[in-house]
């Protein structure tokens, strides 16, 4: 359970700091689906504070929660119980996807939110929607890396084109396959908030050219002449929101943010301004998003799962522990 290779970082709540105030289950914290009642009005308590929850997957494919997550135990199991649309009088639709940590008994041991928009505290939420059966697609959005509208992209001629332009069939330049046709473009428009709202690398904070826009967990390959962060090889992939210093890496918060996957039949390395990214991967974490598809869209064959080798290249979170990480990497990429 050390390591984070293929983990999932996200940003909860405990479930005993969101109160039900008015309701069947008045001063009880929030619980999963079967415990819920609609209508129960529930307020976010004002010294509640967010966590970093890491999950990983075990051999059995089950979360678990990681070591060195922020909160919940490490190597238990987490129930992706709920996805629940929350109303406020004086504000939009909320939706929280409901994490619940089980034992080795199948019982609940704690519970936490992941609100896919944030909640304010002191603010009266009712509950007006509850989905057991597309909590996985909705998480499933969350960990899909994604490039914002307007990103250009590397195709094989060489020619860069917006992302928002691309369609499936379309051939792209790869790192390691050369011309490899696009087989799916995703594309969703998000609040641009919490876990959706985007990172932007600045012209030049990664030598390239153009503002890159992308989702936070999105992975970025770096080839390092110099081994400056210490992971012992050249080649290295980072999360986008590892690289945040507030200077030329920045979160982009609010508003909405248009989305788009690239999907090809093998994980892949592309260009995009210029920087080598990841293309969508498809594992047990976004599976449940190409399940819909493959639904909706009769005939369309999809990979149902990828064999990636880019994940031995993943970088752990504390080499990147450093004022600036970005310029790091930048400069190791000269010399």
């Amino acid at each position: 359970m050390s390591s984070q290779i293929g983990s999932q970082s996200v940003s909860v709540l405990r479930g005993a700091d969101i109160v039900v105030v008015s309701g069947v289950n008045e001063a009880e914290g929030l619980s999963f689906a079967s415990d819920l009642v609609m209508d129960d009005v529930y307020r976010l308590q004002s010294d509640a504070q967010s966590y970093r929850l890491t999950l990983i997957r075990d051999e059995t494919d089950a979360f678990r929660i990681a070591e060195t997550s922020e909160v919940g135990t490490p190597g238990a199991k987490i129930h992706l119980d709920c996805a629940l649309t929350l109303m406020s009088p004086d504000a939009p639709v909320t939706e929280v996807i409901v994490l619940v940590q089980i034992d080795d008994t199948g019982e609940a041991e704690d519970i936490f939110a992941l609100p896919l928009a944030p909640l304010l505290p002191l603010k009266d939420y009712h509950i007006v929607g509850l989905d057991t059966l597309k909590v996985s697609e909705r998480l499933a959005q969350v960990a899909c890396v994604s490039f914002a509208r307007g990103t250009n992209i590397t195709m094989a001629s060489g020619r860069q084109r917006p992302i928002e332009t691309l369609r499936p069939g379309d051939a792209v330049l790869t790192r390691d396959e050369g011309m490899q046709k696009i087989r799916w473009v995703g594309q969703s428009t998000q609040r641009a908030v919490g876990d959706f709202a985007p990172i932007c690398i600045a012209a030049g904070a990664l030598n390239n050219t153009r503002d890159l826009l992308v989702s936070p967990d999105h992975r970025l390959f770096i080839y390092q002449r110099t081994d400056r962060l210490g992971a012992g090889r050249p080649e290295v992939l980072v999360k986008a929101r590892h690289l945040v210093n507030g200077k030329t890496v920045t979160v982009q918060h609010g508003g909405f943010v248009e989305y788009f996957q690239l999907l090809f039949d093998n994980h892949q390395i592309i260009y995009a301004e210029g920087i080598a990214a990841e293309s969508m991967l498809v594992d047990d974490r976004t599976a449940p998003l190409l399940s819909r598809m493959v639904t909706e869209e009769p005939g369309v064959m999809l990979p149902a799962r990828h064999r990636s080798d880019l994940k031995r290249l993943d970088v752990q979170e504390q080499l990147l522990d450093h004022p600036d990480a970005a310029e790091v990497l930048r400069r190791a990429s000269l010399r």
